[in-house]
């Protein structure tokens, strides 16, 4: 998976792609576990180039959103694939998140 990244203020972006699985999410967890240390207090996940995503993605996942609301922010997902968008809709992930059809819809 890669993980780009664009910081704007409080506001962080992170560009997922390829899979989020077992083998991926300790590298995710390491850069969020920096974000919260940091200066982070909103976080939106670009799903657009994610392809797949595993429990342990979601749990990368729910452990930002209690980082972010630990610190006063929150964070919020844009541009879900029809395969993460099932996921999503299997997990209860729909109902529990900000999900947006853009990133721009997601930053505003």
């Amino acid at each position: 998976m890669n993980i780009g990244e664009t910081q704007s203020g409080e506001l962080v972006v992170l560009a997922l792609s390829g899979r989020l699985d077992g083998a991926a999410a300790p590298a995710l967890e390491a850069q969020i576990a920096r974000l919260g240390a940091g200066s982070a207090r909103r976080v939106v996940f670009d799903c657009s180039g994610l392809d797949y995503i595993s429990s342990a993605g979601l749990r990368v996942f729910l452990a930002t959103a209690r980082l972010m609301q630990s610190a006063g922010g929150h964070c919020g997902f844009a541009a879900l694939s029809p395969q993460v968008r099932d996921v999503f809709r299997l997990s209860g992930f729909l109902e529990l998140f900000e999900i947006h059809p853009t990133v721009a819809d997601a930053c505003a």
